[in-house]
């Protein structure tokens, strides 16, 4: 299908692209890498009156270590966090679903803040930044404001960004857990999206677990931190045996989802078998 008509504004900065936002208000809509936004107009599910291209934006396009944590920019693309040597050494899990996105072209243009800002629930970057505990920062014109991950996805393609504001940043604690962290997923073949993608952080201490973070993509109707998981091997010898009964755990209590393709209950069985693979990888 062909979308229908729309205006189209090229913003100078980000400052400029705020402002293009509280002048053409809530039919605007902010396009980047387009690979999330543009499918939707073509089957008209979103009909935005204008479209903001923030695309060329290189004040978005970063990757830099700040310390305590890393500094993503929203315009970063796939490629970029797939074959960056920090974010392989220090939140690896980000760099394996960045490199399992979509296909080669997908991944030249896609960016991580256009991911996040449209939150499908099957997408592989939600999970991920859960389990890495993200930092989200966003920017409107009252300034600039931070989001925890945990806070962030508030529904089906929901989240807590405001209409006028625009998604800036993404921050990873860099942390013993991150730096020991994986991303394992059971894709659809043909979209590469997860059926089931499990994202593990985790830091051990003579053995045992001294701390964990399991988030899932594709799961739910949201992406979610497991705290079935997670309370079950928190402070455990880490073992064939504990590992297989924390992975019992996973997506216990939740409401998964059910479509042509994969049911329910066979996600919810491939849930555990993935949060096994990922807990033993990094054991």
């Amino acid at each position: 299908m062909i979308p229908e008509s729309f205006d189209y504004q090229r913003a100078s900065s980000v400052s400029d692209a705020i402002s293009l936002l509280h002048q053409h208000g809530e039919g605007a809509k902010i396009l980047a890498g387009g690979h999330s936004l543009v499918p939707t107009m073509k089957l008209r599910l979103s009909t935005p009156a204008t479209l903001i291209d923030i695309g060329d934006l290189t004040e978005l396009k970063y990757i830099s270590d700040k310390g305590d944590y890393l500094a993503i920019g929203a315009g970063a693309t796939h490629w970029m966090l797939e074959s960056s040597d920090l974010i392989q050494q220090k939140a690896p899990a980000l760099s394996q679903s960045a490199g399992q996105v979509g296909d080669v072209q997908v991944r030249n243009r896609g960016t991580i803040g256009g991911v996040l800002a449209h939150s499908d629930p099957q997408a592989d970057y939600p999970g991920v930044i859960l389990a890495l505990n993200a930092t989200i920062v966003v920017q409107g014109s009252g300034g600039e404001r931070t989001i925890a991950a945990a806070d962030y996805f508030t529904g089906l393609w929901e989240t807590a960004l405001e209409e006028t504001e625009i998604l800036t940043e993404v921050r990873i604690p860099t942390d013993n857990a991150n730096a020991n962290s994986c991303y394992l997923k059971f894709p659809q073949p043909a979209s590469r999206y997860p059926y089931v993608g499990c994202a593990v952080a985790m830091s051990t201490a003579g053995g045992s677990c001294a701390e964990i973070r399991v988030g899932f993509s594709g799961v739910g109707e949201t992406a979610f931190r497991d705290s079935g998981v997670e309370n079950a091997l928190q402070g455990q010898a880490l073992s064939e045996s504990s590992i297989a009964a924390a992975s019992a755990k996973a997506a216990e209590g939740r409401s998964v989802l059910s479509d042509v393709f994969v049911s329910e209950e066979y996600r919810r069985a491939m849930a555990q078998v993935y949060a096994k693979r990922a807990l033993s990888q990094l054991s």
